[in-house]
């Protein structure tokens, strides 16, 4: 699907950013192209917000708190729960805009703006438990607390899914009370703008604003005085500037970073759905491109050799690179010349240091996707947990396969990594998988499955995988401060 051959009613009427309830232009007039990964062509131009762009968003969104704040707790809810309506309803037009923005299968991508409706729907019914508790003082005191919004939260967000990111990460900090301001990722800028357009109007004016920018947009939203809560998708260096920005105003960050994420397998592991959990959790559907990926795979000595022979077969009949926008496609493109150029050097790095290379490696033949950024599903076997490789996150289709044989050097290596978002364990015994459990540093464990998220389930990391949890009613809290109030008789 060329530029030209855009199916209509897909693209973001609207260029501009949205904030105080109406369409504004870049201060400073600029705009940039953003491309489809697919062929490495221009789609169209999307507005890059400076810093004054960002105040007069801030300044909107601080002027509209008070009202919003003081609304009744189920009246937000039934704000979050239009906004839900109104997504599953575009769901599929606003999977074929990220499709051609970021590379991802739209197959995949289907499912995206249904989980951000769910997570406002959830949202919405939490907005009334927001509660405080009193606090037993003796005779002459009552004491009690109060959980208060923080005022204006900047939400900054991920472009392997940028409109489910963009649609949840309104919830929590809605539900509770706060105004927000999202930041849309500079490589798939579009469906943030669409998504503007199909709930920006729901709500009171200045309370969800969307921004478009590049790294200037994202750092003053961190330095801005009026900002009082600053949350990030996204890599570890972005994560550690946003941090060391807030740090300058003691703002607080709630932040989901990458990961680097091991797989381990037992003896006694089911080994047809270990080998479905290993080519499922390293998200080849998107290239890898998840924070999640199961990249790091420990495969015990005595199913080491059959389990590898496996996923090689598996891999290619399951994920074949292709047209994003086919909805047959079950692996898309890189999201950008940088991110396959990044993929290429840490294929050579793996290479270099020894890994053997048993799958993928190099980008497709098809010439069908010779102008976009594609590479095959790879794979590294004979890993040692010291090679970079076996260390920093690619994000991107490469999985490197370990042997062990003695438990204690198993963890040692599993946790060896500044990393600690998700891991899968697999095992029937269930001695061994609490054990397991127990023993590996992430915040989140799946036993005897990889990749999937549960509404309700709190998701955020451990160590350089970022500060906090999301998805669940700890998230409600994230955007609250704790107000104690004691009254003597």
């Amino acid at each position: 699907m060329h530029a030209h051959e855009i199916p209509a009613g897909i693209l973001p009427a609207q260029n501009g950013l949205y904030y105080g309830g109406a369409w504004h232009a870049p201060k400073a007039g600029v705009f940039a192209e953003t491309i489809n990964p697919t062929y490495n062509e221009v789609i169209t131009t999307a507005p890059v917000a400076d810093a004054s762009d960002v105040d007069a968003a801030v300044r909107a969104a601080h002027e509209a708190f008070p009202a919003w704040a003081a609304t009744p707790p189920v009246e937000r809810g039934r704000y979050l729960r239009k906004a839900a309506a109104v997504l599953r309803e575009h769901a599929l037009p606003l999977a074929q805009l990220d499709s051609l923005n970021n590379g991802n299968p739209v197959s995949a991508l289907a499912m995206d703006a249904d989980f951000a409706a769910d997570c406002l729907d959830y949202f919405a019914g939490l907005a009334t438990e927001i509660k405080g508790e009193t606090i037993p003082m003796g005779d002459g005191n009552f004491n009690y607390t109060v959980q208060e919004p923080l005022g204006v939260v900047a939400r900054v967000v991920a472009y392997n899914h940028p409109l489910m990111f963009a649609a949840a990460r309104l919830a929590a900090p809605l539900a509770a009370g706060n105004t927000v301001v999202v930041k849309a990722p500079d490589q798939s800028p579009l469906s943030i703008l669409r998504l503007a357009e199909l709930v920006g109007h729901i709500f009171p004016p200045g309370v969800a604003n969307f921004l478009c920018g590049s790294r200037e947009c994202g750092d003053a939203m961190a330095r801005h005085p009026l900002v009082q809560k600053i949350t990030l998708v996204g890599g570890v260096p972005t994560g550690k500037a946003v941090m060391k920005t807030a740090a300058d105003s003691l703002k607080p960050v709630l932040l989901e970073l990458g990961g680097k994420n091991a797989l381990v397998a037992y003896p006694d592991a089911d080994l047809d759905k270990l080998v479905n959990g290993i080519v499922g959790g390293m998200n080849f559907t998107w290239s890898g491109q998840s924070c999640g990926s199961t990249s790091r795979v420990f495969l015990h000595e005595s199913i080491h050799d059959q389990i590898l022979e496996k996923v090689i077969k598996l891999l290619p009949e399951r994920h074949k690179p292709g047209i994003p926008t086919d909805p047959k496609t079950t692996m898309g493109s890189l999201v950008s010349a940088a991110q396959l150029e990044k993929v290429k050097r840490y294929v050579a790095i793996g290479i270099e240091d020894g890994g053997r290379l048993v799958a993928g490696g190099k980008q497709p033949a098809d010439p069908a996707l010779k102008d976009g950024f594609f590479f095959e599903p790879t794979v590294f076997a004979d890993m040692k947990p010291g090679m970079r490789l076996a260390q920093e996150e690619v994000f991107g289709p490469v999985m490197s396969v370990f042997k062990w044989s003695n438990e204690d050097e198993l963890w040692s290596a599993v946790n060896g990594v500044d990393f600690g978002l998700t891991g899968s364990i697999w095992t029937q015994n269930l001695n061994t998988a609490h054990r397991a459990a127990r023993r590996i540093h992430t915040g989140y464990v799946w036993i005897n499955n990889s990749s999937q998220h549960f509404m309700g389930a709190p998701f955020g990391g451990v160590k350089q995988s970022g500060i906090g949890r999301e998805e669940c009613f700890a998230e409600l809290l994230e955007f609250t401060y704790t107000k104690n109030v004691n009254l003597k008789f």
